[in-house]
C-alpha cells in the first residue's frame, strides 16, 4: 500500500541509505499515519541507529523537534559517529542487498508469497519487498 509522505528506503540523506525514510516512519507515526504493521526502532532503524551510535528514543525526540533531514542527520554525527566515506559505501551496499542470498533470504520469499509476489524474480532484497509492498516496482 502506498503511504503518502513515506519514502523508498533506496532514498539517500547525506549519502546514506534508508535515513530519510526512518525519519518519514518517525514522523507519519506521530501523526498516526503510519500502519501499525510498520517497524519501528528495530530492523533497519535499529541497524541505522547502532551504525550512527545514536539511540532510537533521542532520535525521535529530535526528528520531531527538526524538520530538516540534513540538520538531523548533523546530530547524529555530533551526538552519536560520523562514519567515513568508506564506511557509509559499505554500510549502504550492505542494507541495499539485505535478504538476497544470506540470513533474511526466507524472510524475503515470505513476503512475496503473502503478497501474491511468488513469481517477481526481481524481488529479492528487503528494500525490494518495501518497494513492492509500497507500489514502486
Amino acid at each position: 500500500m502506498q503511504i503518502p509522505g513515506l519514502r523508498s528506503d533506496r532514498e539517500t540523506v547525506g549519502g546514506l541509505v534508508f535515513f530519510g525514510r526512518m525519519l518519514d516512519k518517525i514522523r507519519l507515526h506521530a501523526k498516526e499515519q503510519l500502519p501499525t504493521d510498520y517497524n519501528r526502532g528495530h530492523g533497519f532503524d535499529g541497524r541505522l541507529c547502532r551504525f550512527l551510535h545514536i539511540d532510537y528514543a533521542s532520535l525521535v525526540e529530535k526528528a520531531l523537534e527538526e524538520k530538516e533531514d540534513q540538520k538531523v542527520l548533523e546530530w547524529c554525527y555530533s551526538n552519536g559517529r560520523r562514519p567515513t566515506e568508506e564506511e557509509i559505501f559499505v554500510f549502504n551496499a550492505f542494507l541495499s542487498k539485505r535478504g538476497w542470498q544470506d540470513d533474511v533470504s526466507a524472510w524475503v520469499e515470505e513476503q512475496k508469497k503473502k503478497m501474491g509476489l511468488s513469481h517477481r524474480e526481481d524481488i529479492q532484497t528487503a528494500f525490494d519487498v518495501h518497494d513492492a509492498d509500497e507500489n514502486r516496482r
